[in-house]
């Protein structure tokens, strides 16, 4: 198995290449063309703002419940406004208000363009740019035989390089008595 990165000759099985150090580990499947697909089971769906749907489908019901449920915060946030029990905080029933009727004018508008695509899948999609075909090289049935009968030596090894280094003892300066300063 070769490295993908300076094409040293690594053992098969190897998970990091034994010159750079890169992570080979999934060369072999690469190669054979199985590389595993990352699962997507849909149990966890998020929305815009990464927050987890909760079982909701996007539907018309659910759509129009959330814009009533928000004009009755609306209405209640009204009467609130004229009675005199609800002068302080009449202007908070405001929030639910506009976040639920805002939210299903936003569901009815996401189910109204997925019905569009739907039926005319290129709705919405940017418009299709034609690349030009760029043709691979041809490929090569067999390697040249390689000469055997010379001795190459195998790549340094990144461990071989660090051991050596470390074995060494680094040079040590001698002093001698006549080498000090003059009296």
């Amino acid at each position: 198995m070769f490295c993908p990165k300076c094409a040293t000759q690594n053992l098969e099985g190897a998970s990091y290449c034994r010159v750079c150090g890169a992570n080979i580990s999934l060369v072999p499947q690469a190669l054979s063309g199985q590389l595993s697909q990352p699962v997507d089971d849909g149990v966890q769906e998020f929305g815009r703002r990464g927050r987890r749907k909760r079982g909701k489908e996007a539907s018309l019901e659910h759509a129009l419940k959330s814009i009533f449920m928000g004009m009755a915060f609306l209405l209640v946030s009204i009467a609130l406004s004229r009675s005199a029990m609800g002068i302080g905080w009449w202007f908070w029933m405001l929030i639910p208000a506009f976040s639920m009727m805002g939210s299903g004018v936003a569901q009815y508008v996401r189910l109204k363009e997925a019905q569009k695509a739907a039926l005319n899948p290129r709705v919405g999609m940017p418009p299709v740019i034609q690349q030009p075909v760029i043709q691979p090289p041809p490929r090569v049935a067999a390697f040249p035989a390689r000469n055997t009968g010379e001795l190459v030596p195998p790549p340094p090894s990144v461990t071989e390089g660090t051991t050596r280094h470390l074995g060494t003892e680094a040079q040590t300066r001698h002093l001698d008595a006549s080498a000090e300063s003059p009296k």
